[in-house]
């Protein structure tokens, strides 16, 4: 009988693994695509992607990072921009240059990103549901939240039916788990050891 090879991600946080995950699929210089996903579109998954597309500019990233966008699993808010709020709340913090139109997920979208990220619980079980469907899917549906930087993941909550508190945490969020999965994920790519 031979020997029981240890889990050795079986004590690491869901980012971690993620992180493993993620150098065992993609070859060295082949640029990650992310598709940020929250119920209509307007508020969280577009401030995600806003978020995100700023850091990705850095120079560090260039070559790294490959498709970006957002969406929503319902149609609720189709062809519309992102909430007055979202973009208010990208401004204060310096982020001028984004612009979208909400649209609902596809079956495409399992194939064209390599990770797919849930702003909370009922949208992951959503993705993980459509996912189920496109068995031969490519990407990686897990919680934005996973890359919290703690050993507990975190949610977005929707901040729609709030007040601007609601934007200005999840701004910070989306911020923290950006950097966390740049830093984890995308700034591995690419990138080789000396000694």
């Amino acid at each position: 009988m031979f020997p029981v090879r240890p889990n050795r991600t079986a004590s690491l946080t869901a980012a971690q693994q993620a992180a493993v995950v993620q150098r065992q699929v993609h070859l060295p210089g082949q640029p990650v695509s992310v598709l940020f996903v929250c119920l209509g579109n307007i508020c969280r998954s577009t401030m995600a992607e806003g978020i995100f597309r700023h850091m990705a500019q850095q120079p560090q990233y260039k070559d790294k990072i490959g498709d970006i966008d957002s969406c929503g699993t319902a149609a609720y808010h189709a062809g519309e921009p992102p909430d007055d709020r979202t973009l208010e709340t990208l401004e204060k913090h310096d982020i001028f240059d984004y612009d979208h139109d909400a649209r609902r997920i596809t079956r495409s979208d399992f194939d064209r990103f390599d990770y797919i990220f849930a702003m909370d619980l009922s949208n992951l079980s959503d993705l993980e549901r459509l996912k189920r469907e496109n068995k031969d899917s490519k990407a990686k549906v897990m919680l934005y939240g996973d890359y919290s930087g703690t050993k507990k993941p975190e949610v977005v909550s929707d901040p729609y039916y709030g007040g601007q508190d609601g934007f200005d945490k999840a701004f910070e969020q989306c911020s923290r788990f950006a950097k966390n999965f740049l830093r984890d994920v995308v700034g591995e790519q690419g990138e080789e050891k000396t000694e």
